[in-house]
């Protein structure tokens, strides 16, 4: 073969494989740790309703040493939310609660609802990775999680558990009444524990579940809710520019794998693409870690109006 050519092909296999490198390490050490906060405002309250402004975090996958993530976290208390939504996965090891605490911080003692996900039942184990390809495919646990210890930070502290109960509470005024599902990810849901139809008095109909499962979707919609906040996407993780998610590891749409859209002819969906990735898949790309505030008005408002995003000042990267 003519040694030029033998030169160039050296030459592109060299300059393919520093992109492969140069990508990995951008994923895996910037953008994974490139914290982004959105606001999103979205028309789901009663006429006259005073509006309200909910923080959504998920998905944390909070190891003891993700120093940046939890410094990140706790700095979320200064947006005075009046109300807090966690939708699980809040955990990826055995000894990470006093760092999920830690980080929330403030936020515990503000008005505060949650539901947990399999993560923080079960430790993260290696997949294979074409396994997310395969919506039915096996799941394997990892070792159990003391998640017993972290519903009790968070209800000590005045959060209230949403898994399978209908709770009403008044939140800045705004009668409010929100129900959630264990996560439907590993068939722990059981929607007929919080069916029907919720308290037509209530300005607000919250329905919560980890993963947004089209099955469990429809019965919040067919009950009247007005808004349901998932996460567990992790808004496909990796992304591909121009094309998006290439899976959401659910039932759900990719069209559909973060941010508000619309779930039949009233209800709207919230999925957050959270803030953690797994120990053993530890990378982002086209996809920042993210919280929400979701600014909720009076339908009279309009729709959905506007989506923005605001990161923190860079921080050093942090590589587990």
């Amino acid at each position: 073969m003519d040694p030029a050519v033998n030169r160039t092909a050296a030459r592109a296999a060299a300059a393919t494989v520093g992109l492969g490198v140069a990508g990995l390490t951008y994923a895996t050490v910037i953008e994974r740790n490139a914290f982004v906060l959105r606001h999103n405002t979205v028309s789901v309250l009663e006429p006259g309703a005073t509006p309200l402004r909910v923080l959504h975090i998920s998905d944390l996958h909070m190891t003891p040493n993700q120093r940046l993530k939890q410094a990140w976290v706790s700095e979320l208390d200064a947006l005075e939310p009046d109300l807090v939504i966690n939708t699980g996965d809040n955990l990826a090891h055995p000894n990470a609660v006093p760092a999920v605490v830690q980080a929330l911080g403030g936020l515990l003692s503000r008005p505060g609802l949650f539901v947990f996900g399999s993560n923080d039942y079960f430790g993260p184990k290696p997949k294979n990775p074409f396994n997310y390809f395969q919506k039915d495919h096996k799941r394997v646990h990892g070792e159990p999680l003391p998640w017993q210890d972290l519903r009790a930070a968070f209800t000590e502290r005045g959060w209230l558990d949403a898994t399978h109960t209908v709770r009403e509470l008044e939140v800045s005024g705004v009668r409010t009444v929100a129900a959630g599902v264990d996560d439907p990810h590993i068939g722990r849901d059981r929607y007929e524990t919080v069916e029907g139809r919720p308290n037509p008095l209530a300005h607000l109909r919250l329905g919560l579940t980890h993963s947004p499962e089209p099955r469990v979707l429809d019965r919040f919609a067919d009950d009247g809710y007005d808004l349901v906040l998932a996460g567990h996407t992790h808004g496909g993780q990796l992304c591909l520019p121009g094309y998006g998610a290439l899976v959401t590891n659910c039932n759900l749409d990719r069209s559909r794998v973060k941010g508000v859209s619309s779930w039949g002819s009233t209800m709207k969906l919230h999925v957050s693409a959270g803030l953690g990735t797994s120990p053993f898949a530890p990378a982002r790309f086209c996809c920042r870690p993210e919280a929400t505030l979701l600014t909720l008005t009076p339908v009279s408002h309009g729709d959905a109006t506007f989506e923005e995003a605001q990161s923190l000042p860079p921080l050093a990267a942090e590589r587990r």
